[in-house]
């Protein structure tokens, strides 16, 4: 599937409207000609751009590496924390630019989306820092140190079309739609479907046209071309023998083809190129696999060849030993008897001498003796070289044996490689997942800082005026608030002031027995009083505060399900036993965060009844909802909402 320049239109407009004031967290190498941009913004959920030689879409897949791209280190370098700025099209044509800014510079990230497609990276000025292809033809060159130029137009800017640039149509001998095709720079599909929006068959020779069927053509195209760039979609995935394509609107006779109504032209994009890199994975993985069996059997081919070989070796000197043993029963006692001569021969072996040096030759293997010794002498010495390439076997059998296992994982790996997982899908996180969160066991959502920053969102971004603000009495304390408490419930106050504490210093440092209070919105004040300065996260407060003593720090962790998602919730134990499918609770000392949560991950494990859902939560999912500092497991069950 290719892109068109419509298309491209569309999805440049959606990306930037998406990725506004979102910067780059990190970048992934997926294949040789494809990369994932991991965007991040303070306040709204993270978005994962893949960005390849064949298009760019926002994804909900994250794929694992699987070949290695050299773009990747060069744009960490001058991408990371840089903040996107700008997203455009060039023209009507499938090129793209992304302008980052950061730490005062600005780079330009250009993908070209025809033939073999390119990634291009570019200073402010667009003289290239780094390429995935070199060109050198003769209408342009592209290359390091040189200026970005795009190719030549191969047609109109479909966006800045007139009704009198059409007209030329009625000067050709060609079909109609091939030209508006060719003209337009649209795939056949695009241009078969003007021609039947203005009804006039395609195949009409542009020259047989007439005025008011040129002006049906460019109202058709303005229609067309609106829907598709403007996102007035109703999208399909459309499977046929040829391969599939998305289409953002109804295209052509849908009644012998395999077609899916999808909700979005980006959703079914992502669906449609995700499982195109997959199979590209799985195809270079297999690849991979069966080029390291083919190596590993002929490595143990030739290992093969060597022990028959150094066999066929000693045996050859040991029968020359036996012979000159058998040869002393009748009166041999030197080398220099005639009848030697003979003997060697019908062995396939002769008497030599290099450089004054007395050797026997046995099929190529020369054997040094001494021409003064008895025959039984250099019969013995025949014998221990014999024994020597014998004991030579043994190493080489060590080496078959290894890779013989070898080559068996490989096999075993060949065997799984098409059925591999190679992404997860990104989990749909809901807005407060990026603070501190749990429901109270009263159904209340409860949301804290995790920091300074997230701590100053909390109040200035969620607090209204139902809410109830808490916070604990230390320094180093979060800002909890319980949502919708107009007329709070006891039971979830207690709770939310317990999490207060627990998420506070006083984990870290084990101080039991803290107070947490509560106050209404109007007396949380969003400045310092004059001449004063407060912290970031820090709020001043006035009024009567309604102080709620904590008796015991204890957390729980839980799985909480959602409809058909899943979260990882702590708080009160009291609260996540209620929400959640089944829980570990913790208290202060013990263990670090990382193996606590492999700890709680395993737990988990041996409680779901599912664990495919328990194993799409990695480590840093833990990691994220424990309290700082070091703590341990004290229980572990089954929740009510199990």
């Amino acid at each position: 599937m290719t892109l068109a320049g419509i298309e491209i239109c569309y999805l440049v407009n959606e990306i930037a409207n998406k990725t506004q004031d979102y910067y780059v967290s990190n970048i992934y190498g997926i294949t040789r000609n494809s990369l994932l941009f991991k965007l991040h913004h303070p306040e709204k959920p993270d978005i994962l751009l893949m960005f390849s030689t064949f298009g760019l879409w926002i994804t909900g897949i994250k794929i694992s590496q699987m070949e290695e791209n050299r773009l990747v280190k060069r744009l960490r370098n001058d991408l990371l924390r840089a903040k996107i700025i700008d997203v455009k099209q060039i023209g009507s044509e499938r090129i793209v630019q992304i302008t980052f800014s950061g730490f005062n510079q600005e780079f330009v990230l250009i993908g070209e989306f025809f033939g073999d497609g390119n990634i291009i990276l570019c200073n402010k000025d667009l003289k290239i820092l780094s390429l995935l292809h070199s060109i050198d033809v003769r209408h342009r060159k592209l290359g390091i140190g040189l200026t970005y130029v795009p190719p030549p137009s191969s047609g109109l800017n479909i966006f800045q079309v007139t009704q009198k640039d059409l007209e030329e149509i009625r000067a050709t001998s060609t079909a109609s739609v091939r030209w508006i095709g060719r003209t337009l720079g649209l795939p056949s599909k695009y241009a078969e479907e003007i021609m039947k929006v203005a009804g006039i068959d395609g195949q009409r020779l542009g020259n047989a046209l007439s005025d008011d069927e040129v002006s049906s053509i460019y109202l058709a195209m303005k229609e067309v071309v609106e829907k598709v760039a403007c996102g007035k979609h109703d999208a399909y995935i459309v499977r046929d023998d040829k391969g599939a394509d998305v289409y953002p609107i109804p295209l052509g006779d849908f009644s012998k083809r395999n077609v899916s109504k999808i909700s979005s032209f980006m959703e079914g994009l992502d669906s449609l190129f995700s499982e195109n890199l997959l199979e590209q994975g799985k195809t270079t993985r297999t690849d991979t696999v069966s080029q390291k069996i083919t190596e590993l059997e002929h490595k143990l081919e030739e290992q093969n060849k060597a022990i028959s070989l150094v066999k066929q070796r000693a045996e050859s000197i040991s029968k020359v030993a036996k012979a000159l043993m058998d040869s002393v029963s009748i009166g041999v006692t030197t080398i220099d008897d005639s009848r030697i001569l003979s003997l060697l021969q019908g062995c396939n072996s002769s008497l030599v001498r290099e450089s004054g040096v007395f050797m026997i030759d046995v099929n190529g293997d020369k054997i040094k003796i001494n021409p003064e010794a008895s025959i039984q002498a250099i019969a013995s010495i025949l014998f221990n070289e014999s024994k020597r390439q014998l004991k030579a076997i043994d190493t080489i059998e060590m080496e078959k044996i290894k890779t013989e296992k070898n080559l068996d994982a490989f096999r075993k790996q060949a065997s799984i490689a098409q059925n591999s997982v190679v992404f997860a899908i990104q989990k749909k996180r809901e807005w407060y997942e990026r603070y501190r969160w749990f429901f109270t066991s009263d159904g209340l959502l409860a949301i804290g800082g995790r920091d300074a920053s997230s701590n100053s969102s909390v109040i200035r971004k969620h607090l209204a005026k139902n809410d109830k603000v808490f916070h604990a009495e230390i320094v180093g304390s979060p800002f909890f608030i319980l949502k919708d408490s107009e007329n709070g419930i006891a039971s979830s106050i207690t709770e939310v002031a317990q999490a207060t504490v627990c998420f506070s210093r006083a984990w870290r440092e084990g101080l039991y027995g803290l107070n947490a209070y509560w106050v209404e919105p109007d007396q949380v004040k969003m400045a310092a009083p004059t001449g004063q300065f407060l912290a970031k996260g820090a709020f001043p407060i006035e009024g009567t505060r309604n102080f709620i003593q904590v008796s015991n720090l204890q957390l729980a962790v839980g799985l909480y399900q959602k409809g058909e998602n899943y979260a990882i919730m702590s708080g009160p134990p009291s609260a996540v036993k209620v929400q959640c499918l089944f829980y570990v609770i913790i208290e202060p000392s013990g263990i670090d965060m990382t193996e606590l949560a492999k700890k709680i991950r395993l737990e988990f494990l041996k409680l779901a009844e599912n664990q495919d859902v328990v194993k799409a939560f990695n480590i840093d999912d833990f990691i994220r909802a424990l309290p700082a500092g070091d703590s341990h497991i004290v229980e572990s069950g089954i929740g009510q909402g199990y």
